[in-house]
This record gives structure tokens, C-alpha cells and sequence, in this order.
């Protein structure tokens, strides 16, 4: 049998990094990824001016901030891109191992800027919130374990997997962050779908997770409120769910338009969690559609080149990760739009915060990296590989 590539013509020998990875590199993929930060730099020019003005800021400081984070985050995602999938891979663990560290050390050296909820370490001339980094490079351990256990003598990646995803879910409930447990549960269970897991064994964690929903609802009043707010006939229109509906429905088809939306005036959240709420306000359906555009863009492309994918790691990983990032904008969006329930969750590239957007220039570097077309080898040689 040939040897078999998808979408480009097999490697050059010696060829120079910067041209190999331009001709394998998904560049709709790249493409979507820089209008997206675009539009989240559009969307701070008109969000961010009344918080500065609140805080006693110059009016542009949240967006200069992003413009900085922003920068940083596409130069760590065009470097991450340029790795191997066995690099990406040790990123992923080592990171993993860090950012765990992290997070089981919030309780004592963390803060939570008066929300509440402890996610946060403060440095002064800004914030890090280890959750986000820990989301891509969990997906990439995870993937790992499970590809390792496919293999004869492989150890138990399942199991292993399983004992990491609980531990990591008992620190966000610590904190509270409900809604990062469920992020991170669904990131698991694509990948553990991916690796052959049986139905009934996925049936019976989906009602362990419900029955957990049930106790947190019934044990964290923090947690009964938002699921409350979210079940209630009427909103309130003086919450920010109520500030963010009425925006949405005010800026109909084609918007208010550019700078005349109220709802960054009322939003303390409008330029993070709420941002498609000022999108929709102020440039209307439009512009929303288009957002949603490039975020399907980015799922659909990267899945189409994942299936063909023969590396088992890398199809796992690829798929866990670009799953994650999928489901993370829809939460933002539907949390918005009050489908789901209220959940301090960013949307990735477009919300203003500096870990936030390093931890998605993290994340796309390792997706493009896994989705780079590559030289799949003959069939006889991976069940040779798979059978030692």
C-alpha cells in the first residue's frame, strides 16, 4: 500500500521549519483564529471605556491590556503549532502537572476578588487563573493515558484517566466552579466516547453526573441561586441575565449601532462574560452570526482532518481539544442568551482576560498542531506497531 497523506504533498527532506509548517498548517483554521481576536478587540473598544471609567481608568485601558494578552496568546499559539505531536504532548503532561499544583494550592495562597469563589491568584499587576491552562493540557494527558492503554502491555490509561478527571473535578467543587467540572467531565467523556468506552458505562456516569448536580443544588446555595434564576418564568430584569436579554432583543437585525448600546453601562461583566451581548446590541444579529461562523469554522475543519488521523493520540487529543473549545463558546452564548445557566465562563478569544486568552492561544497551538497534514504510513506498518 502507498504511503498515504491527506490535503498536502508528503514531507520534504531538510525542509526549512517556517515553509513546512505554512504548507501543513490548517490555514482556514488560522484564519478564523485571528478574525475572532479581531472582533474581541472591535467588541473591547466598546465595552471595556465605562469599566475603566468607573474604575478611574483612561478609557482604552482593558483594551491596550488585551492587545498585549492577545499578542502574547498568537505568538504562543504560532510556536505551539510549529511543535510535534510527541512535544505537544510533553507540554501537555508538564503543564499539567504544573497547573494541578496550582490549583490545589488556591485554597491557601488564592483569592477571589470578591466573587466569592476562590480561582485566582493575585500578582499584582494582574490575575492567573490556573483552571483555564489546565483545561488543554488535561485533554492532551487524558488522550495520552488512553492511547497508551490501547496498546498490548499498555498500562491501565482508563483507570489512570478516570482517578485524574475525579481529583481535578474535587478541587473546581472546592473552589466552587461547577461550571469547569462540567467542562472538563464533557472534555473526558468525548475522548473516553473516542476510545471505545461502552454505552452502559457512559448511561450510569451521565446519571452520576445528574445526581451530582442534585447535591451541589441542595448543598451550595451559590450553586441553587444560578439554577434557580435560570428556572424562574420571569427575569429579573435588574440581574445581568435580564441586562443582557433585553440588549440581545434591542439589537435586532443589524443593531443600535457603534456606540450607542446601553448595556456595557449596566454590565459590571460586559466585557467578559457578556460580550456577545454588546455584539448583539450594538451591531445586531449580524455580527453574532458571523462570530458563530468562525467558531463552527474552527470545530468543523479541525474534526474533518482529525477522522482521517491513523495516530490514535493524535485523533484523541485533536478531538478532545477542539470539543473543549466548541463547547466553551457555546456556554458563553447560551448562558447569554439564557439557555443555560448563569456561569462566570469567557468566550474564548473575544472575552477580555489575560489567562483566558493565553490559556486559548495554548489550546489552538496544540490543535493546530495535532491537525497539521502529515505523512499517515502504511496500514501494514500501525497494526505491526499495534500488535507488539
Amino acid at each position: 500500500m502507498t504511503e498515504m497523506v491527506h490535503g498536502a504533498a508528503p514531507m520534504r527532506a531538510a525542509e526549512p521549519v517556517l515553509p513546512r509548517w505554512w504548507r501543513t498548517v490548517d490555514r482556514w483554521t488560522l484564519s478564523c483564529v485571528l478574525l475572532l481576536f479581531g472582533v474581541g478587540l472591535l467588541l473591547g473598544l466598546a465595552a471595556s471605556p465605562p469599566l475603566a471609567e468607573r474604575n478611574g481608568l483612561p478609557p482604552f485601558h482593558y483594551v491596550e491590556r488585551q492587545a498585549i494578552f492577545g499578542t502574547a496568546a498568537l505568538a504562543l499559539m504560532f510556536a505551539i503549532s510549529m511543535l510535534s505531536p510527541d512535544q505537544v504532548r510533553r507540554i501537555g503532561v508538564t503543564g499539567f502537572a504544573v497547573a494541578f499544583v496550582a490549583l490545589a494550592l488556591l485554597p491557601v495562597f488564592g483569592t477571589d476578588f470578591g466573587k466569592g469563589a476562590v480561582r485566582w491568584y493575585s500578582l499584582g499587576i494582574g490575575s492567573l487563573q490556573p483552571s483555564e491552562f489546565l483545561k488543554p493540557c488535561l485533554v492532551v494527558l487524558v488522550a495520552w493515558l488512553m492511547a497508551a492503554s490501547r496498546q498490548a502491555g499498555g498500562p491501565p490509561g482508563k483507570t489512570l484517566a478516570l482517578v485524574v478527571i475525579l481529583a481535578v473535578t474535587a478541587l473546581l467543587i472546592i473552589q466552587p466552579d461547577f461550571g469547569q467540572a462540567a467542562l472538563i467531565l464533557f472534555g473526558w467523556g468525548v475522548i473516553y466516547f473516542l476510545a471505545g468506552a461502552p454505552m452502559p458505562l457512559l448511561f450510569g456516569l451521565i446519571g452520576a453526573g445528574v445526581g451530582g448536580g442534585v447535591v451541589a443544588y441542595r448543598a451550595s446555595e451559590h450553586f441553587a441561586r444560578r439554577i434557580d434564576g435560570f428556572l424562574t418564568a420571569e427575569v429579573d430584569p435588574r440581574t445581568q441575565i435580564g441586562y443582557a436579554t433585553n440588549a440581545i432583543q434591542e439589537g435586532g437585525f443589524f443593531g443600535v449601532g457603534v456606540g450607542e448600546g446601553q448595556v456595557k453601562w449596566s454590565l459590571p461583566d460586559a466585557h467578559t462574560d457578556f460580550i456577545i451581548a454588546v455584539a448583539a446590541e450594538e451591531y445586531g444579529l449580524v455580527l453574532v452570526l458571523f462570530i458563530i461562523m468562525l467558531y463552527a469554522t474552527i470545530t468543523l475543519r479541525a474534526l474533518h482532518r482529525l477522522i482521517r488521523e491513523r495516530d490514535t493520540f493524535i485523533r484523541l487529543a485533536g478531538t478532545g481539544l477542539v470539543c473543549l473549545f466548541a463547547a466553551q463558546a457555546v456556554i458563553n452564548m447560551g448562558v447569554a442568551v439564557r439557555l443555560l445557566p448563569a456561569k462566570g465562563m469567557t468566550l474564548p478569544l473575544v472575552s477580555y482576560g489575560g489567562s483566558s486568552l493565553l490559556a486559548a492561544g495554548l489550546m489552538l497551538g496544540m490543535l493546530l498542531a495535532l491537525t497539521r497534514t502529515r505523512p499517515q504510513g502504511q496500514m501494514g506498518d500501525i497494526l505491526l506497531r499495534r500488535g507488539r
